[in-house]
């Protein structure tokens, strides 16, 4: 019996090692998918079921069917927040090519680069709410350095957050400062896994300048790139505290 139960032991580890390699990457990965589903998938389905409900929150709901989409296709205001979406999504992927640009910058060896570094990397760790209030303070129609820059051109002052034909796009400069610095950030991370030797041999054939980056460096930052896209995407589409503060709602 005791050599029997050895051997079961024996093989039950044997088992186990052979796939270790394949097994522990999921071991890895089971609680992170837990949480998504938990916290990002489940929300998204209950979030459509309420969606056919009256319900403030705390009585008991009471089903309506599809009352709340017709309401709000009849709402003249939900067709703005549309459009002003369908904007930020579009101008705040800006982040990405000027993140890739500045990373490339900053990816030299030149005196005073780890002060360049930390001056574009600032604007990632400040809060939405302190960028708000900077850019608020920027464009302020009496002492703004926005409108005195503009001065020196002889153009009036501009009330960017008071205009409805401009806060739109105040705003998403103002969210495109810490963006791009995201970006950067992943960008430079991606630059130092660049293969070296296919810049040299992309050199010996002749390329270079935008032929060197279009075709050779590009194309090894699409893990880089993939994620800010993802990541600029979704933050476009949440932005709240930085109109909030900038705009008082």
């Amino acid at each position: 019996m005791a050599d029997v139960s050895v051997s079961a032991g024996s093989e039950q580890r044997s088992w186990y090692k052979r796939n270790e390699i394949a097994i522990t990457p999921w071991l890895f990965l089971i609680p992170g998918v837990l949480f998504f589903f938990v916290y990002v998938i489940y929300p998204i389905f209950s979030s459509i079921s309420v969606s056919f409900y009256e319900w403030d929150g705390l009585g008991a709901a009471e089903y309506v069917g599809m009352a709340n989409y017709q309401e709000l296709f009849d709402d003249d205001a939900f067709y703005t927040s549309l459009r002003n979406n369908v904007i930020w999504l579009f101008l705040y992927l800006l982040a990405i090519p000027a993140g890739l640009f500045i990373s490339l910058f900053l990816n030299q060896t030149v005196l005073g680069m780890r002060l360049y570094k930390s001056l574009f990397f600032f604007p990632f760790v400040i809060s939405q709410v302190v960028v708000g209030l900077v850019f608020t303070w920027f464009y302020d129609p009496t002492f703004g350095l926005f409108n005195e820059f503009l001065g020196i051109f002889g153009a009036g002052p501009v009330n960017v957050l008071g205009d409805e034909r401009y806060v739109t796009y105040g705003i998403i400069a103002a969210g495109l400062w810490p963006q791009t610095a995201y970006c950067m950030i992943l960008y430079l991370t991606g630059l130092n896994a660049v293969d070296p030797e296919q810049i040299e041999a992309a050199r010996l054939d002749g390329a270079k300048g935008w032929k060197m980056l279009w075709y050779v460096v590009v194309p090894q930052l699409k893990p880089a790139t993939f994620i800010a896209f993802g990541v600029t995407s979704s933050g476009a589409l949440r932005a709240f505290d930085l109109i909030s503060v900038m705009t008082n709602g």
